[in-house]
């Protein structure tokens, strides 16, 4: 069978009731959410996104519990005929753990919509804007090719315009904008002349789409590259000139699903869901042949053979990954000493012990061992990607563990990366360099498990650990990383709060807000910035509005450092009590006592937040095994207007 993008070939087929499921669900009563993300898991064709989605808002208004899938809601400006797609887009969302609510702008109405604050899309309280403009939006009647002054003139009023729509959301709203490229239509003038000949659309959209990236960058926005997408579909299968002059579509309508599962992923990253964790299953995935039954010598891999070499690129992948900070574990049946024997020494492997997180090798059920993984690297189930050969395996490990993503693979291991780069499970917003030491970090963690393995008592264990944390308010510095983790961490995350980069920005000039980003390091490794916090005045009170925290260094008393570090602030600044708020989100409840933990009293409580108040004349500062290194933080103002707490 042909690999076809469109058909998102990394999803297995739905059932053949799949709409019937859907309208059982509909009709039923109680939580709904993780069946809806059980439906999601499918390739599903445009008319059962459009019933799915039909089915998922059904659902949501009528009061039922759908978590885990997170509401967002998606304002959408274009210049094609955005209702021949947009209702695809909530089908897929739920698949990358959304529950998608969009806003559509009016037809070819970009500027006009963005620029009014009154217009449905700013005033929608969106979360994020997709800018779906494709080349057609632009006036290329008023370039002659060869013509440098028109080529200039040209790209100068594109890139106005661009901003104009950008400038108007600004000013409106503070959604995230999405910016699309260019895809190239694939009807050329010159021939291969064309990139070299001023005013032609393929130069043009070239420069363009250079400009779409560094500006979306520039402000930091969200880069959708559906240039480098039509590319891999094929331009001239990607645009359908009939479908545009009868319907104004600016694509294929059989691209629609593959376009939702992008424009959407792209929101499930925006919103932490994007997976950390690639666990590689061994035989047949890794290598050619079975390494219990064939011994070293009898298994593929490596040059010499279409095969080996297959295997070999599936590795080259696997440490590609890495290297930009996925962790990679290991999953599979077989003798442990048998498994690690390649990664030893088999001389073509590249991949090496080192590179394993995780390495878990014995004849205990997938599921089980992917929970111990999970277990293991302190991470969520759903951070989990598993890579396995076997369709059965792969078939159980779905029915047990829903939240774990199984791409479907071919039988032809050269297709191996290609499907697995395609499904979009480690799609990313943004990088920074911290992004590249995860993996490294992971690794460390193991180190010091073994160091607690060895001490006698858990205050012993943190002793040897000779850990440093380094705490400042929000600065320039560290915004792109503060801004990242307030929108992907979902676990430690009191109340989980989204806020973007120029939210951020303005949160460190805002001289009545306090705010502290840490950072912690100890003998075996820097571990980054680890938590951040905001807190507003509230009368003679500071609120907790945002305390998050990286699951990696639960259990060594940072979260008292930090609580320390705000009480400090608080008293000089003459705040009297702090109020923190927890706010379940259905993925956030191992910090539902956190506040009681650490001494504050529950004031109120009801089945959307619990409210916990610490009056500072009660905290007593603890012994701690964590040296802390202070920068200057800015003075904060107290409000002159006590006011009543707002529960949320």
């Amino acid at each position: 069978m042909k690999w076809n993008l469109a058909e998102l070939p990394w999803l297995p087929e739905p059932p053949d009731d799949f709409r019937a499921r859907c309208r059982q669900l509909v009709a039923a009563e109680g939580p709904a959410g993780e069946t809806l993300t059980t439906l999601s898991k499918y390739s599903l064709s445009l008319n059962d996104l459009l019933a799915f989605g039909q089915a998922i808002r059904k659902i949501s208004d009528s009061g039922r519990n759908i978590a885990p899938l997170t509401p967002l809601k998606l304002a959408i400006l274009g210049n094609g005929t955005i209702k021949l797609w947009g209702g695809a887009l909530p089908g897929s969302a739920a698949r990358h753990g959304l529950a998608l609510d969009i806003v559509l702008g009016e037809y070819d109405q970009v500027l006009q919509d963005a620029v009014d604050p009154h217009s449905a899309i700013n005033s929608s309280g969106a979360d994020a804007v997709l800018l779906a403009i494709d080349y057609r939006a632009l006036p290329w009647d008023s370039v002659k090719p060869g013509n440098t002054a028109d080529a200039e003139s040209f790209f100068a009023e594109a890139c106005r315009y661009y901003s104009a729509v950008r400038d108007g959301l600004g000013a409106a709203s503070k959604a995230v904008v999405i910016w699309q490229t260019l895809a190239q239509p694939p009807e050329p003038l010159f021939g291969h002349l064309d990139r070299r000949v001023e005013g032609t659309r393929r130069r043009l959209i070239s420069r363009l789409n250079d400009w779409i990236v560094e500006e979306s960058h520039r402000r930091s926005d969200c880069l959708f590259d559906v240039a480098a997408l039509a590319e891999e579909a094929g331009t001239s299968e990607w645009f359908d000139p009939v479908q545009w002059n009868l319907h104004k579509m600016p694509f294929a309508q059989r691209f629609v699903p593959l376009y939702a599962d992008h424009v959407t992923r792209i929101l499930g990253s925006l919103r932490g869901r994007a997976r950390k964790c690639l666990v590689l299953d061994l035989d047949n995935t890794m290598w050619g042949g079975v390494i219990g039954d064939d011994g070293l010598a009898g298994i593929r891999i490596g040059q010499g053979s279409g095969e080996g070499e297959a295997f070999l690129e599936v590795q080259r992948y696997a440490v590609a990954l890495r290297n930009r900070g996925i962790v990679l574990a290991v999953c599979s049946k077989n003798e442990e000493a048998n498994a690690r024997l390649p990664f030893r020494e088999h001389p073509d492997m590249l991949l090496g012990e080192s590179d394993i997180a995780a390495f878990f090798a014995n004849w205990t059920d997938k599921a089980t061992n992917l929970q111990a993984i999970a277990a293991q690297l302190n991470i969520g189930i759903d951070a989990l990607v598993l890579l396995d050969d076997n369709p059965a395996e792969r078939a159980q490990v779905r029915a047990a563990l829903p939240q774990v993503a199984v791409p479907e693979l071919p039988a032809d291991p050269s297709l191996y990366v290609r499907t697995l780069a395609a499904a979009g499970y480690f799609e990313s917003i943004g990088f920074v360099q911290e992004d590249a030491e995860r993996a490294n970090e992971y690794s460390a963690n193991l180190q010091r498990a073994s160091a607690q393995a060895e001490s006698r008592n858990l205050g012993e264990y943190l002793e040897t650990l000779e850990m440093v944390a380094q705490t400042a308010p929000f600065d320039a510095i560290g915004r792109p990383r503060i801004a990242q983790l307030i929108n992907k961490s979902n676990q430690f995350n009191l109340t989980t709060r989204r806020y973007t980069e120029a939210d951020v920005a303005e949160l460190e000039g805002d001289d009545d807000v306090f705010t502290l980003q840490v950072r912690l390091r100890d003998r075996f490794g820097d571990n980054g910035m680890i938590s951040c916090i905001v807190c507003r005045p509230v009368g003679d009170t500071w609120e907790i509005d945002t305390w998050l925290m990286s699951c990696r260094v639960l259990g060594r008393r940072v979260e008292a450092v930090v609580l320390d570090e705000i009480v400090t602030a608080a008293k000089n600044n003459g705040v009297k009590a702090l109020v923190g708020i927890f706010i379940p989100t259905g993925r956030n409840e191992m910090v539902r006592e956190h506040y009681g933990k650490l001494g504050f009293v529950k004031i109120e409580e009801s089945e959307t937040s619990t409210v916990w108040r610490l009056d500072l004349d009660n905290y007593e500062a603890p012994e701690l095994p964590i040296k802390v290194e202070r920068k200057s933080a800015k003075p904060t103002t107290q409000n002159p207007n006590p006011s009543e707490l707002l529960l949320p």
